[in-house]
Parts: structure tokens; sequence; C-alpha cells
């Protein structure tokens, strides 16, 4: 039973494609955690992405921005679809909604698990040699500053020539911010912290590593490191299980965490998490919407269910009940059951009944 009795509020937003798909075997799970656990908390749903720009003409309505504010978390489905394909790409649902989220609340927090168990080595396109005990890599992003937001950004023709300009920008606070949330990481893991620069070409580097230096004076017990970005990629490919927090700049961040991703296998198992200093957050699947396979039954809702693991985690403080749901996917796994992505032409189980068993692994615990 769960003694905490405070009321929560979730903010739903399905997205598009595949995302009312698995956003719906995720708030299936919560129902079932709700029961178990007493838990007081309400979920409403909101448009947004494509499908409110069909409904309301903008991808972030007014409607679901003030359902947001008044929650106390946003669980997010995926967003976007060729469908949009020929609006500008400023105004694209992707663009429109997600970026303007991020930095009205102040999520400049990023954390993308990449964890390979290793019944699934098979999955990854490393040699098994390589991923034979899995590996588990937390990588930390820092969102909403550098080069995605920095000033100037544009295009200009002067002397007959077309230039454009993108300013890459960072201060000693939010470089601060983001390497605390990593050394506080990884206090909970195994007290390793990598973090990825170019220090040795760009000047903003060159502060990210300075600053990110004087703050693991404060955790003298933490082993910090430093690796170039290009040496990164491939260091990362060559022995994953090396590496356990990384910390990334917003532009480093999103290729690393990309390529961290690809090699558990599947997109369709990874969850991010993206929250303010409040523990204020927007969780979601960081795949995409999946056009292709929408309303097959096919999609894999694993990213969706972790992504609310991690909100029951980090905005909830439920660490118990998120624990729950990782044992529960994990022990799924280990069953065998597969949806089509990561079951590589073998038998395979459906979207909602992937739902299903973890559901039934949940209340066996």
């Amino acid at each position: 039973m769960n003694k905490n009795k405070k009321k929560y509020k979730i903010a739903i937003l399905p997205g598009d494609g595949i995302g009312p798909e698995v956003m719906k075997e995720a708030c299936k799970i919560l129902k079932v955690l709700k029961k178990k656990f007493n838990l007081k908390i309400k979920t409403k749903k909101y448009d947004i992405g494509g499908i409110a720009i069909d409904k309301y003409g903008c991808a972030l309505p007014k409607k679901t921005l003030k359902g947001c504010k008044k929650s106390d978390a946003i669980l997010l489905g995926s967003i976007g679809g060729p469908k949009w394909d020929y609006l500008p790409s400023k105004n694209r649902p992707e663009i429109s909604s997600l970026l303007p989220l991020r930095k009205y609340f102040n999520f400049f927090i990023n954390l993308r698990p990449s964890i390979l168990i290793p019944e699934l080595n098979n999955l990854s396109p490393l040699k098994k040699k390589i991923v034979k005990n899995g590996f588990n890599i937390l990588c930390i992003r820092e969102l909403i500053g550098g080069i995605y937001f920095g000033k100037p950004s544009k295009e200009i023709k002067k002397n007959n020539k077309h230039y454009a300009i993108d300013t890459t920008i960072y201060n000693t606070y939010e470089i601060k911010r983001i390497a605390k949330i990593a050394f506080e990481e990884a206090k909970n893991r195994n007290y390793k912290v990598t973090s990825i620069d170019k220090s040795n070409v760009l000047k903003t580097s060159k502060l990210w590593r300075k600053t990110v230096i004087k703050v693991s004076k404060k955790y003298p017990k933490i082993k910090l490191s430093h690796i170039y970005f290009d040496n990164a990629v491939m260091q990362i490919i060559k022995n994953p299980k090396k590496f356990d927090v990384i910390l990334c700049p917003n532009l480093i961040g999103d290729v690393i965490s990309d390529e961290c991703g690809i090699l558990t296998g599947s997109i369709g198992m990874l969850p991010s998490a993206s929250f303010n200093e409040n523990g204020f957050g927007l969780y979601e699947p960081a795949g995409g919407s999946a056009p292709d396979i929408q309303g097959k039954n096919l999609a894999n809702p694993i990213a969706q269910i972790l992504s609310l693991s991690m909100l029951l985690k980090y905005s909830l403080k439920m660490n118990k009940v998120s624990n729950l749901i990782n044992s529960a996917i994990k022990k799924t796994l280990i069953k065998g059951f597969r949806t089509y992505d990561i079951s590589y032409g073998k038998k395979f189980i459906t979207t909602k009944q992937m739902g299903n068993e973890i559901i039934k692994s949940i209340i066996q615990d």
C-alpha cells in the first residue's frame, strides 16, 4: 500500500503515428499500479503535434500548454510524420511543439538510458564478444543551451555570397547545473562520469571542460574522465561497457545518445526524460512516430512504458513503483516475449500482448 496520500496529475499527450497505441499500453500499466499501490494519480489527455495542427492549426495549443502547467509531469508519445512534411521546417510538429515545451518549462536536463541485457545481445549491431554481458549507459545531455538555441541563427546574403550562421554559446551556470546532475546520478551507479567535448578546437568546450572539473571537486569519490567527441564515437562502439554516466553539451549529446541507443538494437526500447531543477518533467520514447506501422498493432510499447517508469522515479519520487516496472519488463523479455522490431523474423507478439505480459509480471511480483 502507498503511505503517501499526495495526489498527482499527469498530462497525457499521445501524439501522432504509433503514439496513441503505445500510450494506451502505458496507461493500462499505470491503472494496474494505481490499484496495486493505492496511488492517487489522475491523468488527462491533450493533443500535441500533427493531430493538434489538424484540429487547432498549431502543434502546441494553449489548452495543452495550460494542461501541462497544471500537472505534476507530462507523459508524451511520438510526434510528427510525413503527413506534415509540406509545412515549413519551423512549423512542423516536432519543431513547433517540442522545442517550445522544453524552453517554456526550462527542461535543461535530458536523460537517455541505453540498457542491453545479456538475453538480448543478439539485437545489437555490435559483435557478440563486445556485448556478451550487456551494458548500461546513462547519457546526460544539456538540452536548452548550445548551438540549437544560440543567437544569431540566420541566413544572410552579402557580396553575391549566401551565408548561414549558427551560434554555439554556453555560460558557467548552464554547465554547472547539468554537471551536478551527472555527478548525482553517478552516486547511484558506478561512480564514473565521462564528459565529452571538443575542447581541442571549440572555446565553448574549453569552458565546458574547465567548469566540469571545478564541479567535480565537490564529488571526490567519483572518477571523472574526459574524451573528445570524435574519439568518444569510436570508443563507445569499441567497448560500450567501459562507459557508465556520459555528460554532454546539447549537440554532442544529440549524437551520442542516439549512438548509444542504436547499440541496444531497437529504438523501441529507449525511453527519455527531460526535466527542470524542480523535478517537473517531460517523459517520452526516444524513437519516432513510425507511421508505416501505425494501426497495425506492431509497435513496441516498452520505450513508452519505461518513460512512465522514469516519470514515476524522477518527478513523483516513486522509486519502488518505478523499479517494479523495470523488473517486470526485464522478466517479460527474459521469458522470450518479443515485439516485431526485436523478433528478427521469429515469433512475435502484438503491442497489446506485450503490454498484457508486462502487466502479468507486475501482478505476480
